[in-house]
Parts: structure tokens; sequence; C-alpha cells
């Protein structure tokens, strides 16, 4: 978290609080969709979504404005292993690394938009005498692709998740896999607790009866909930 502290001082400094802030805010927005969306039965709480969003978007601006470092490949480096070290951490339980990824990658959308700058061109004065160039700045074609393109997918892609949590969608019925990104278990640590509830299911019509094994507790819910959801309903019947 210092570092990306850090990165978030350096990148204020250069491009001022307000287009920092708005990448600040559209981060920590962005991964709590993303958390929204794969964690409906855990609260998660923090700025780390909104931090991990600024070193996105100070690894777009590095991309972006590539011409203007003269280090290129060491920022980039540099970059890519803070993020990869960061990322890595997020896979250890009771840290919620949905949020991390969400504001990462709305960062580094973002940072193709707010934090483009002009670079510099000589250009040829024809009726110059002495054949002067002058020097100016504009933004070259890449950038303005780069500038588009993201806009577009950071646009598309908010609404979607905005859709998604508003319709109650559970992201793990829909990617089995996905919650390795959040969690990766091991011999030393367990990603959740649920692993110890075991409860038998039994569904009449539109209605499913949920017993707990280990205390014989019933409880009803409709047949129609997800996966995730029994299994929290299985654990809270089980405590």
């Amino acid at each position: 978290m210092l570092s990306l502290l850090v990165i978030g001082i350096k990148l204020e400094q250069e491009f001022g609080f307000l287009r920092i802030g708005i990448i600040y805010l559209v981060s920590g927005f962005g991964g709590s969709l993303l958390s929204s969306i794969f964690l409906q039965n855990g609260i998660s709480v923090g700025a780390s979504g909104a931090l991990f969003g600024l070193l996105g978007a100070m690894l777009s601006e590095l991309i972006t404005n590539w011409s203007l470092y003269e280090s290129k490949f060491g920022a980039l480096i540099t970059l890519v292993v803070v993020v990869a070290l960061n990322l890595a951490v997020g896979i250890l339980p009771y840290v919620d690394n949905f949020a991390h990824i969400g504001g990462f990658i709305s960062g580094f959308l973002a940072g193709f938009v707010l934090l483009v700058q002009p670079q510099n061109e000589y250009v040829h004065i024809a009726d110059a005498a002495s054949g002067q160039q002058v020097q100016r700045k504009r933004h070259k074609m890449h950038q303005c692709v780069f500038l588009v393109t993201a806009l577009v997918v950071l646009v598309i892609g908010m609404v979607i998740a905005i859709v998604l949590v508003l319709r109650g969608v559970d992201g793990n019925d829909k990617c089995s896999w996905c919650h390795y990104l959040n969690c990766v278990p091991s011999s030393r640590w367990k990603c959740n607790d649920q692993s110890v509830a075991y409860c038998q299911t039994l569904q009449t019509g539109d209605t499913m009866q949920i017993t707990c094994s280990s205390n014989n507790k019933t409880t009803l819910t409709s047949a129609n909930q997800s996966d995730s959801i029994l299994q929290s309903l299985c654990v809270q019947l089980c405590s």
C-alpha cells in the first residue's frame, strides 16, 4: 500500500489532483462493482481497489506517453513487477482481489483517457528562407486510438457491470474458475470456512429444503437460488 500511495503522489504532482481524483473514484467504483459480482456473500472495505487503479493508470500513462520516457523498459519492468507482487498477495485468504483487479482495469483504461500528453514534433516552414523548423506539441495517432478505445471499453464495461449487480447475477455461476483469482487454497490455509458446513437439500416444486448434517436444523428457501447462496444458507444453518 505504501508503494501505491507513493505512486499516487507522483501522479498527482505531475497531472494535478482533478484528473487523478477522477481516476481514483472511477477505479474505486470499478473495483466495488467487480467485487459485488463475485463476492456476494461477503463484505469488504478499504481503498485498495482505488489504489490499484492508480497503479493501472501509471502503466497506461507509460504506454501512451512512451516516447517521453528515457528509461522506458526499466520503468515498464518495474511496474509489471509491482503489479504482479501486489496481485499475488491478493490470492491469500481474507483479501478482496476482485476489488484489486476491477480497480486496476478501471484505472488502466481511465489512464489512457485522462493522462495522455501531447508530444513534441518539428514542423518545417516552407516559406522560411533558412528552412526553419518550429517545434510544436500535438497528440500522436496511437494516443488518439488508445483514448477512444479505452473510453468506449470503460463505459461499456461499467454499464454491463452495473446491470449485472442490479440483477443480482453471481459471477461464480458464470465462471467456475474465477474464484481462484481471489484465493488459492493450500495446505497452510483455506479460502473460506464454508467447506466445514455440509447440508442435504430436498426440492419440492419451487421450494428447496436445506438440512444441516451436523445439527439437523432445517430451513426453506426458493429452489431458484444460486449455488453460492445455498452454500451461504448452509453455513448460517450449521453455525
